[in-house]
């Protein structure tokens, strides 16, 4: 869940830039004022609370809006995450929201400040008011607000610089601009939250369906060194070229080949949830590169999966696979089934048990159906 709070002056740009992320990354829009607005509208009983408050000259309590905002976010599971736009407003909201988050399971990713001049703010509000109608537009109210905002949410805006949760974008660019810097902020976000699963096991194991069936369930990205070689293959690239003059040989193909063709993927992937990877990393070095190509990309392994099955069933299965058009070119003989069999138990094993002692690797049953197969691999990737 991405969890963002949208900090600025009046007339920096919130509606507009709201609007932006509530659109390209599915948010779900809080701002306690239209939350209060429509609770009242629909005379829930806190709505009647905040109403009654409203009409005696009082101020709604923190302790009505931290109920209307936690049901709020316990009635809209679906979407990615929530924008808060004016909470929390105060130091002590700061801390509420806080613990709202820990109590909800999920925590705020960042605030992001909309940096705008003091002159900048009021020549926007003035313009504005020309064409909006609304009274507060006059310069004497618009300085009371911001010197309002100022001497409340400077507290604020330190309470989130301690925790290195502070972003600030330069708001006195154009609507363009500003949107550019804050996808960058985004992006950078979900890429430390990315689900990042990868699929070990036997060639024969199943990865292949299964790690298709992942992708599709999940909304993952489907990372497949195979099917990336094999697109070189058909392209008849010079690559591609020394690819197949690997597998006909029933070789492994180096890094130098595979690793460019993985960050490229990682590089052009832009808002998924995350990756699945199948047959990368096959050995220590590989999974050293791999390490540090998801740190590079501000991201790490979630989850990672190892489907067994017997040695004579796979024997069994990739023999049978040879004789479809599903058939790889190390599948042609029994040879090449072997001495595939044998590299993943010599290099790749050791990889699996490395990140079983760093991470902890789950272990599947991949005999049966594919379906039931696949209800286990869920399981697995679904339990704490």
């Amino acid at each position: 869940m991405l969890n963002i709070a949208l900090f600025g002056p009046p007339g920096a740009g919130k509606g507009t830039q709201s609007e932006f992320l509530i659109k390209e990354y599915n948010l779900f829009y809080i701002s306690t004022g239209d939350l209060l607005r429509k609770e009242i509208k629909e005379q829930t009983e806190l709505g009647k609370k905040a109403h009654n408050i409203i009409a005696s000259g009082g101020l709604v309590s923190d302790e009505i809006i931290v109920q209307i905002i936690e049901k709020t976010i316990t009635n809209n599971p679906d979407v990615n995450g929530f924008l808060f736009d004016g909470f929390p407003r105060t130091y002590v909201q700061a801390y509420i929201l806080e613990g709202l988050m820990i109590k909800l399971n999920t925590s705020l990713n960042c605030l992001i400040s909309l940096d705008v001049t003091e002159e900048e703010s009021i020549n926007r509000l003035l313009n504005r008011g020309k064409t909006s109608g609304r009274m507060d537009d006059n310069e004497e109210v618009i300085r009371n607000r911001l010197k309002e905002y100022y001497e409340k949410t400077l507290p604020v805006i330190n309470f989130y610089k301690e925790k290195g949760l502070y972003k600030e974008v330069n708001s006195m660019l154009s609507i363009d601009e500003v949107h550019k810097q804050i996808r960058n902020i985004m992006e950078e976000e979900l890429s430390k939250h990315l689900l990042n699963i990868v699929l070990f096991g036997y060639p024969g194991s199943g990865r292949g369906t299964q790690g298709k069936a992942i992708s599709k369930k999940y909304g993952l990205e489907y990372v497949a060194t195979g099917s990336m070689l094999k697109e070189e293959i058909i392209k008849n690239t010079d690559i591609g070229k020394e690819i197949k003059h690997l597998y006909e040989n029933g070789l492994i193909v180096p890094d130098e080949i595979v690793v460019p063709l993985i960050e490229e993927k990682l590089k052009n992937s832009k808002g998924v949830k995350g990756f699945i990877f199948k047959g990368f990393p096959r050995t220590f070095v590989q999974s050293y590169i791999f390490d540090g190509l998801l740190k590079k990309h501000g991201s790490s392994i979630s989850k990672i999966i190892e489907i067994e099955v017997p040695i004579l069933e796979l024997i069994r299965r990739l023999d049978k696979r040879s004789k479809t058009k599903d058939c790889m070119p190390y599948d042609t003989s029994t040879e090449k089934i072997v001495q595939r069999l044998y590299d993943h138990e010599t290099k790749t094993v050791p990889v699996i048990q490395k990140y079983n002692e760093l991470h902890g690797v789950v272990k599947i049953d991949g005999m049966g159906t594919v379906d039931e197969v696949f209800q286990r691999i869920c399981l697995g990737l679904e339990r704490k």
